[in-house]
């Protein structure tokens, strides 16, 4: 049962809705990358996954400081 909320894809609503968050906020975030999402027609959906990841401040590192340290070497 865990597993399945785990794997469970939430819209823009319902993501906004578990993270307590306004739309602008979180698609804000979308945009940066700090919660991973993808676009679907008009909207996103996301894992609920994600979203437990990004309570608990789990980054992923910037694309831009990825590029632009591989290619400094």
């Amino acid at each position: 049962m865990l597993k399945e909320l785990e794997g469970a894809v939430m819209t823009t609503q319902e993501a906004c809705h578990y993270l307590r968050i306004s739309r602008p906020t979180y698609l804000k975030n979308l945009y940066t990358g700090k919660i991973r999402g993808v676009k679907v027609g008009k909207g996103w959906k996301v894992l609920r996954s994600e979203l437990d990841r990004f309570l608990k401040g789990d980054g992923y590192p910037s694309y831009q400081h990825t590029f632009s340290s591989s290619l400094s070497k």
